[in-house]
């Protein structure tokens, strides 16, 4: 009989230990989202910037499109609908011939930046400028659009006209454009300039935004995945047209397996090149690890549950190595010194390592949206700390979490209102399956 008392009782410790040792419940985990003062503060601190206008930052006098497409949705909550609709109808004013899209646009008077900038007929009051060593700009547009209408129901956006066009026709033209002007054949991928990961400066140039006779042509995941989640909209969009644009889709994610992903290395490669890389021979560039390509990959659905999960602890494991604060660390390890003709471009500068919310917020919505809740909390944490103590969004980061770059940046307010905000629909909908 006391041998079976003492086993009763060794069974109830082992349980005991086993309850103890289980996650918390999701309505505890739950409630600390929706009781979490930082998030109201961080989405209050995200409202009063987008207020104040639409260029990307207190650095910059442009709109540019790969902003703009970050905070559109964050806009139309405090702004007008019909001067979110402007913004990019002045995108379309300006799309060129071709079908290609300009990164940006300024006032005419204010066009005094060094870039060549495009005029329209169309569009009197702005001057554009493209920076084209990046493959961005057209899937972009695709992406606001696709926003724009979600969040304002205003279908009536593309059968407007602007010129002789419908909306509608410029966006599969601003589609058309990349796979007529920059897709590579042989692997069936779109190419760009060499940059770092989603960056828009490549190494052969003091400034490096413009392509030039010494520009080496290179395949990446950011552009391609960027491609993906446009004609994923634009299917949405234009659902008459699906036949054609899903098999583009299909194609163009089965090639950034096939190519672009190393599934023994659980990473996306850096760059394929369409004939010779612009660094040392003995520059071992497949050893650097993208976080933002890697992050907009999850967003296209090109990576499976695991493999995000690989891919978190590939970030986490960088942040540590790095003595950076959060996985917006644009690459890591970075390139070495001096192989970036622009001076700001040195390790752990700029887009070569510096810290992005711009690009960490989007992981952490990939992270909510794959059901990844604890780790998204986690790694927002030290986001939302800096934006809180800081009282704002900084452009990027040092790895000391010194703020660097433009203020006031609209795409960092965007992307971590959404992530707050995914978060905090999560915990509602945990809620309401509670009381059911």
């Amino acid at each position: 009989m006391s041998k079976n008392i003492s086993l009763l009782i060794l069974i109830g410790i082992v349980l005991l230990g086993s309850c103890q040792s289980k996650q918390p419940p999701t309505h505890s985990l739950a409630d600390s989202i929706l009781a979490n003062p930082s998030y109201a503060t961080v989405k209050k601190l995200s409202l009063d910037i987008v207020k104040t206008g639409f260029n990307a930052g207190d650095g910059y006098g442009e709109v540019w499109i790969r902003d703009y497409n970050t905070f559109i949705e964050l806009s139309a909550k405090v702004s007008p609908q019909q001067a979110l609709r402007e913004n990019l109808e002045v995108f379309f004013r300006l799309q060129g011939k071709d079908g290609n899209i300009v990164d940006g646009f300024i006032p005419r008077q204010k066009a005094a930046g060094g870039y060549d900038y495009i005029y329209s007929d169309l569009e009197p009051r702005y001057a554009g400028h493209k920076n084209t060593v990046e493959t961005d700009q057209e899937s972009s547009l695709v992406q606001a659009v696709y926003k724009y209408i979600t969040v304002t129901k205003d279908t009536t956006f593309l059968t407007a006209k602007i010129g002789d066009k419908t909306i509608a026709d410029r966006l599969e033209a601003a589609m058309d454009y990349l796979l007529t002007h920059r897709l590579d054949t042989t692997h069936g991928l779109l190419y760009g300039a060499t940059t770092v990961d989603w960056g828009d400066v490549q190494p052969e140039h003091d400034w490096g935004v413009f392509i030039t006779d010494q520009t080496h042509y290179t395949l990446d995941i950011y552009d391609n995945a960027m491609f993906i989640i446009a004609l994923d909209n634009l299917i949405h969009l234009l659902p008459q047209k699906q036949q054609r644009w899903k098999t583009v889709r299909q194609s163009i994610a089965a090639n950034c397996r096939k190519h672009l992903w190393d599934a023994k290395k659980q990473k996306f490669k850096p760059h394929i090149y369409l004939t010779s890389s612009p660094f040392p021979k003995e520059f071992n560039e497949d050893s650097i690890y993208y976080h933002g390509g890697t992050a907009i990959a999850i967003e296209a659905d090109l990576l499976s549950k695991d493999e995000i999960k690989a891919s978190l602890q590939h970030m986490i494991e960088n942040v540590k190595a790095s003595g950076a604060k959060t996985i917006g660390l644009t690459v890591y390890p970075p390139y070495p010194q001096g192989y970036f003709k622009n001076k700001g471009m040195y390790p752990y500068g700029y887009q070569n390592g510096g810290d992005w919310d711009w690009f960490g917020g989007r992981m952490i919505q990939q992270l909510v949206r794959y059901g990844f809740i604890e780790e998204a909390i986690q790694q927002l944490k030290p986001m939302a700390d800096r934006a809180v103590k800081n009282k704002g969004f900084y452009e990027w980061y040092t790895p000391q979490n010194k703020p660097e770059g433009s203020g006031t940046f609209r795409g960092s307010a965007g992307v971590l209102y959404k992530a707050i905000t995914l978060l905090e629909e999560w915990a509602e909908q945990q809620k309401v399956t509670e009381k059911q």
